[in-house]
């Protein structure tokens, strides 16, 4: 393991949430969970599903710890290097004994779905009637893969991703606490890579943090130490869309995969500023709001294209890159849907 993955998971641990009311962003599930346990209403099994990094995990450690579930009493498997009939069978022996020193015993189950199609039959019948003791949290990233006998034995919760603005506020928040300053806008590009996961969020952080020569962190140590496109590659695009020169766009393009920059990310920068462009130009009241998100020379940048009324730039040519976007997974050559994008809308419009 990387000296930078052992830093990231220590960062992760070090502010994982351990009450329900430091919990954010999965409010639909917390105060169910909350409620049910103040009436005595417990579960015998819940299903957590969601993407990897939404807190999945850390509500199942939570809702033991409510419902006075000790260390000792506590039990987490991990499915996938843990999938056969056989470690099940050891589950349901384990399940017999009556807890140590807590009401309850928990087992987690992570990634449930890489158990078997034997160790799951071999699930079900514990699942359906434990102990009353016995208290099951099953987590998965991938629900479909489950069997629909095993998920209508379950409470289910499906974990939202959180925002990008709660992940800049924790972005912000941890900076703070870990004695570094980060202007909002840094904080914002981090939250947009954590691509709505806590875990990797806080994982970028750390990375940046452990990489940072001074205390003080700026966007361009941001792009060069997570390998983020930098503000001119995704400008220049831009510009090139305004001003119609299919070359200038093109040469961005071919620069950035250069670089080994990830298309989506680059062009997911492309579209938060060409949406900014159109609120600047339609909703001046949300300025504000958006300099908290965006440097001085960006916003700058963003409204000289707002104001001009001439320049290359709508909604119509924001969701032919929306759509390029949603198509760059599905490409051999990553780049390709972005640069027939690129034709496309600067053909098109050169030819009104």
């Amino acid at each position: 393991m990387s000296e930078n993955t052992e830093s990231s998971i220590a960062l992760y641990r070090k502010y994982r949430p351990s009450k329900f009311g430091e919990v954010l962003g999965q409010d639909h599930i917390v105060d169910v969970l909350k409620g049910a346990i103040e009436l005595g209403n417990v579960s015998h099994a819940y299903l957590f599903s969601g993407s990897r990094g939404t807190g999945k995990t850390s509500i199942a450690r939570i809702l033991a710890e409510e419902i006075g579930c000790k260390k000792e009493d506590l039990y987490e498997i991990d499915a996938a290097s843990n999938r056969g009939i056989d470690d099940i069978r050891d589950l349901k022996e384990s399940v017999k004994t009556l807890p140590f020193n807590s009401p309850y015993k928990v087992y987690i189950i992570d990634e449930v779905h890489m158990l078997t199609k034997e160790a799951f039959n071999a699930l079900l019948k514990t699942l359906e009637e434990p102990p009353k003791y016995v208290v099951f949290v099953l987590a998965t990233t991938e629900l479909e893969k489950l069997p629909e006998t095993v998920v209508s034995r379950c409470q289910g919760f499906v974990f939202k991703k959180p925002s990008q603005e709660i992940l800049k506020q924790i972005t912000l928040t941890i900076s703070k606490k870990e004695g570094y300053e980060i202007d909002p806008a840094s904080a914002d590009l981090i939250a947009l890579l954590g691509d709505g996961s806590f875990r990797d969020t806080q994982g970028i952080l750390q990375k940046v943090i452990s990489a940072s020569s001074d205390k003080k962190i700026s966007r361009e140590e941001v792009e060069k130490i997570t390998g983020a496109p930098s503000g001119v590659l995704v400008d220049d695009f831009i510009s090139a869309i305004a001003k119609k020169d299919l070359e200038k766009g093109l040469n961005s393009v071919n620069k950035a995969s250069g670089q080994n920059i990830d298309m989506k990310i680059y062009l997911k920068l492309v579209l938060r500023k060409m949406r900014a462009i159109l609120l600047l130009r339609f909703a001046q009241e949300m300025k504000k709001d958006l300099e908290e998100n965006f440097s001085k020379e960006d916003i700058k940048f963003l409204e000289e294209l707002a104001k001009d009324k001439e320049t290359n730039i709508s909604s119509k040519i924001l969701l032919r890159l929306l759509e390029s976007y949603n198509d760059i997974g599905y490409s051999h050559i990553s780049q390709l849907p972005v640069e027939l994008a690129l034709i496309d809308i600067i053909r098109d419009n050169s030819q009104e």
